[in-house]
């Protein structure tokens, strides 16, 4: 298999040398629209400034990556976009949550933090077999036995390779919720989600074909009126695909890169700075992990930084992207 383009990256020693890379790294992200021009004096060429300005970039732009063992149980990894870039978090969040080897799909999970002796709450779309299910699962605050629920929501799905979940929520208040199934045969599908009562009921809102070629999608804006995702193909290219919310349902798509990121069998995303996205690729023969700074995409003028592998591994075969429900919503496109 080919090695994505901008993979490697010199470890660079000693206080002056270190900075210099933060500073690299500080460039990079700005460039990308992560960091607002002239913010902690970002766009300036002195080095104290420089640095500041990467420091505090670093802290806010990290990307957690979670994922289900054999055994069925959750992990986390979780990164920032420092250079080199560090690893925060290596753990597991609950055990036994399914049974082994049964996870077939998930989405991504969102979990709430727990208020004052209270637990956390953990949510998802999981594909098990060939059955969908709305899953979830609340840990006390501070560990313990987790406790465990799922709904079904239907079967046929056997034939997906991809399910995503989409809530646009602003300041507190749920406007849309929508999911997304991507079939082995090349149809995008997606659903409206309502709730009455505390019942969750999936009403189809389109579908459209000709994705044949997809390899991995991830979710990449979230906004009133579209979502939007990131695709890798087969044969290399790199896509976003805008889903407006209007009906019938008809996606937009804009070529980003045509070629060299074919080798990631997952992607995960998480929104850095205003208009940015740091997105994280999984290479799953090597079972290894590249961390990328996406700008605001344009199509095929995105800038993309390629921040080096992470640390860590990648070996269990469902992967998915942790966020909190007041993590801000995703405006890669």
């Amino acid at each position: 298999m080919g090695r994505m383009q901008g993979y490697g990256g010199r470890v660079v020693a000693g206080r002056r040398s270190a900075s210099r890379a933060v500073g690299i790294v500080a460039a990079g992200l700005l460039a990308a629209g992560m960091i607002p021009a002239g913010a902690n004096g970002a766009t300036t060429t002195n080095t104290r400034d420089t640095t500041t300005a990467a420091s505090s970039a670093a802290k806010a732009c990290g990307i957690s990556a979670g994922s289900v063992t054999a055994a069925g149980d959750h992990r986390i990894q979780s990164f920032l976009a420092t250079k080199p870039i560090t690893r925060t978090e290596n753990r597991f969040v609950a055990r036994g949550i399914h049974s082994a080897g049964q996870p077939r799909l998930t989405s991504r999970w969102e979990y709430a933090p727990a208020e004052e002796g209270g637990s956390v709450s953990h949510e998802a779309v999981v594909a098990l077999g060939n059955v969908l299910y709305d899953s979830g699962y609340l840990v006390p605050r501070g560990g313990g036995t987790p406790y465990k629920y799922q709904t079904v929501i239907g079967g046929g799905w056997a034939p997906f390779s991809a399910v995503e979940h989409s809530e646009y929520t602003v300041a507190g208040r749920q406007l849309r919720v929508t999911d997304y199934g991507l079939r082995s045969d090349g149809t995008l599908f997606r659903w409206n989600v309502t709730s009455t009562n505390g019942k969750k009921v999936r009403h189809p809102s389109g579908s459209a074909a000709g994705f044949g070629a997809v390899k991995s999608m991830a979710l990449f804006s979230q906004t009133a009126t579209y979502d939007a995702f990131l695709v890798n193909l087969r044969g290399g290219g790199l896509y976003t695909v805008r889903i407006p919310t209007t009906s019938p349902m008809k996606p937009i798509v804009k070529k980003v890169r045509t070629s060299t990121w074919q080798g990631f069998e997952t992607m995960l995303t998480a929104r850095c700075g205003n208009s940015g996205t740091l997105l994280l690729g999984i290479d799953k023969d090597t079972d290894s992990g590249y961390l990328y700074a996406v700008g605001h995409a344009t199509g095929a003028s995105t800038i993309i930084q390629s921040l080096g592998k992470v640390p860590g591994t990648f070996a269990d075969q469902v992967n998915f992207t942790w966020h909190s429900y007041s993590d801000p919503l995703l405006f890669g496109e």
